[in-house]
């Protein structure tokens, strides 16, 4: 299929998804990203969110925690965790979010009057809080 480029999604648990894809939309730490064949090469970063292929075989989504795209060709996206959207569940969705949390706070206790590396932490947790609301699980509200 000439409209279709690779796509690959991996963590370092497992490869989730290699498959052809029409269009792939990746929650860019700078803004949200539509992607197609033809795209621009370039390299990013993934905040928390929703990843989602089409593919000749429908839809496949993927709750990500954070990580790197890479866009030529294809895209290849280095997920630091990855849910199918189908697993995603209430008890999965809280690990996720402890554990954000968990780093917010050793960041906020190693970086003292360090700003900027404790914003990060802050955005990445509300971030992950935010998953739960779009994917319609009970957002944990985090201890800040």
């Amino acid at each position: 299929m000439a409209d279709m480029m690779q796509f690959d999604l991996v963590s370092p648990e497992r490869n989730l998804l290699s498959a052809k894809a029409s269009l792939v939309s990746i929650p860019g730490a700078e803004g949200d990203l539509a992607v197609g064949p033809g795209h621009e090469p370039m390299i990013t970063t993934l905040r928390p969110g929703i990843v989602k292929v089409d593919t000749d075989k429908g839809t496949e989504q993927f709750v990500v925690t954070g990580g790197f795209v890479e866009i030529g060709a294809g895209v290849s996206v280095l997920a630091e965790k990855a849910v199918p959207y189908a697993d995603m569940d209430q008890a999965t969705y809280e690990a996720l979010v402890k554990e954000a949390e968990a780093m917010y706070h050793d960041v906020k206790a190693n970086w003292v009057n360090e700003p900027g590396p404790v914003d990060d932490a802050a955005k990445l947790l509300q971030d992950m809080v935010a998953v739960g609301t779009h994917i319609g699980l009970d957002p944990m509200q985090p201890n800040f």
